[in-house]
């Protein structure tokens, strides 16, 4: 379970979804490497949602503290610091530029594409 927020975004993202701040609205889905303006994670299970009023049908509830499933592109090592990968999913980076860490790895990971489990708001 995650802390998380209600943000407009330009479109519905499945949980997972690595999203940047920008777009039609508040939020849409990252398309930059090592994005600098990252928002997070769209929640699955979130246990307290902020901003609950907002109901538009294009939002999106972003993971802000906790553990969240992630869309990955491999491999991961458990303990990387996670980027955007520039596709909606996260990679693992050894050395992240600041303003660009969504959070931590909490398993490893040596396909090409999965999800694993990725602790926001801890770097």
């Amino acid at each position: 379970a995650d802390l998380a927020e209600k943000y407009l975004s330009d479109t519905k993202y499945e949980p997972g979804t690595v999203v940047s701040l920008g777009g039609a609205a508040e939020v849409t889905q990252s398309t930059e490497d090592g994005d600098r303006r990252i928002a997070g994670i769209v929640s699955s299970n979130p246990a307290f949602i902020m901003n609950s009023g907002l109901t538009d049908p294009n939002s999106v509830t972003v993971a802000l503290q906790g553990r969240v499933p992630c869309l990955v592109q491999g491999p991961v090592n458990k303990g990387d610091m996670m980027v955007s990968a520039g596709n909606g999913r996260a990679r693992a980076e050894k050395t992240p530029a600041v303003g660009t860490v969504i959070g931590k790895s909490l398993e490893n990971f040596s396909g090409e594409y999965g999800v694993i489990e990725v602790a926001v708001g801890r770097i």
